[in-house]
């Protein structure tokens, strides 16, 4: 059965010594003025964090044997969870950095084009986007209106994208977009995936969006208008881009479940503190049941929430192996997604209602991450969308 190594705990202590020596203390700052700390995505990828699942070849740690790539995606999602767990942005960044970054083309395409993006991907030195949501295509993919027309050794790509993480900072290098580049016997779009280069002409990036919550993380809007790519930037086999971004959700789906974790680990730590600290009636707040009992559904959430996480990061190890099933990795995906994120959700209200007023402002951290929390219930699926795979995989008639 799936447990935690010496190995990640050792690596889970030293990127949380580092998420709370260089990342905690500015946060607060980062988060009213919406910056985006370039310079820590550099540390991050010092630290090998953006390499977790990619081979050695390309600068990654993740090894080979006979063929099979030994990546550790369990260790990713101990990296995310301890950088969301002072910071949600921080470890979206990371998330999305790796998951729909790295991954499309780690996963799908060429030993040229993984010499040209992962190094400097890896490195920290550059991030990569991918365009897949659409102003009338979010949970329906399929939707997809965005087009990529053949013209000679070209594509020439046609659409708009919305809320693509990572995609403006001043080192985005590219985004991977999905298209529209053909139709099936059937009828049905064909949908593809491409690289499109930063400062490709015809593409261009939105102004940042004014959001609720995740105030440090990038997230822009994106067009594209007669933007022409060379044919080679095809990523995997073209009319296959709606299978691969399928694949690239469930790994995307387990990253967001260790996101929530952390952040519920943390409403868990600052509502016991406070709980402790905090009088009123010449008695710790904690002593009353109201609270405690609080507290104690905290404790619930998060080690519920981990427990669901690494079942499905090591499910997802394991299969990359060849010893589990894709079809168990999804399931565990959207279960831990599912769960993870409502109680990370619900972890947020408990603890704004434990600090009381001091939960209503800004010095307070639980008033940030209970903005954060939102939008782990809509990201890469839906609460809704997570329930309906779970059904499918139960059989249902969905």
């Amino acid at each position: 059965m799936f447990e935690l190594s010496q190995d990640h705990e050792d690596f889970r202590a030293s990127v949380r010594d580092f998420a709370e020596k260089e990342v905690e203390p500015h946060v607060a700052q980062w988060d009213k003025d919406h910056h985006f700390p370039t310079e820590v995505v550099g540390r991050m990828g010092q630290l090998g964090l953006f390499g977790l699942v990619v081979p050695e070849q390309w600068g990654g740690s993740a090894e080979t044997v006979d063929g099979v790539v030994q990546s550790d995606f369990t260790a990713l999602c101990v990296a995310i969870e301890e950088l969301g767990r002072v910071d949600q942005s921080i470890g979206i960044t990371l998330s999305a950095g790796v998951g729909l970054g790295i991954n499309p083309i780690l996963t799908y395409g060429t030993d040229e084009q993984r010499d040209t993006w992962l190094p400097d991907l890896v490195a920290g030195k550059a991030l990569a986007g991918f365009g897949l949501t659409e102003p009338d295509a979010g949970s329906d993919a399929g939707g997809t209106r965005t087009t990529a027309k053949r013209d000679g050794d070209e594509w020439v790509i046609d659409g708009a994208k919305s809320f693509i993480t990572n995609s403006g900072t001043d080192i985005t290098s590219l985004v991977t977009v999905t298209a529209r580049t053909g139709t099936s016997e059937e009828g049905r779009p064909q949908i593809s995936a491409i690289i499109v280069p930063s400062g490709t002409p015809g593409f261009t990036v939105e102004a940042p969006y004014d959001k609720l919550g995740w105030n440090i993380s990038d997230t822009h809007g994106l067009s594209f208008a007669g933007c022409r790519v060379p044919a080679d930037n095809l990523v995997g086999t073209e009319g296959q881009g709606f299978r691969q971004f399928l694949k690239t959700l469930d790994d995307g789906r387990i990253a967001i479940s260790a996101l929530a974790t952390g952040l519920t680990q943390r409403m868990l730590e600052l509502s016991t503190e406070y709980a402790t600290t905090r009088t009123a009636f010449g008695r710790p707040i904690g002593v009353n049941q109201g609270v405690s009992f609080q507290v104690s559904d905290l404790a619930v959430m998060a080690e519920t929430s981990r427990v669901l996480t690494y079942k499905a990061a090591w499910l997802k190890d394991e299969a990359d192996r060849g010893r589990r099933s894709s079809k168990e990795v999804a399931k565990a995906a959207s279960i831990a997604k599912l769960y993870t994120s409502e109680a990370a959700v619900s972890a947020t209200r408990i603890a704004t209602q434990i600090f009381g007023g001091n939960g209503f402002m800004e010095e307070y951290p639980v008033a940030r991450f209970y903005r954060d929390a939102k939008i782990l219930e809509i990201g890469e699926g839906t609460s809704e969308v997570q329930r309906m795979v779970i059904a499918r995989h139960l059989g249902l008639p969905v």
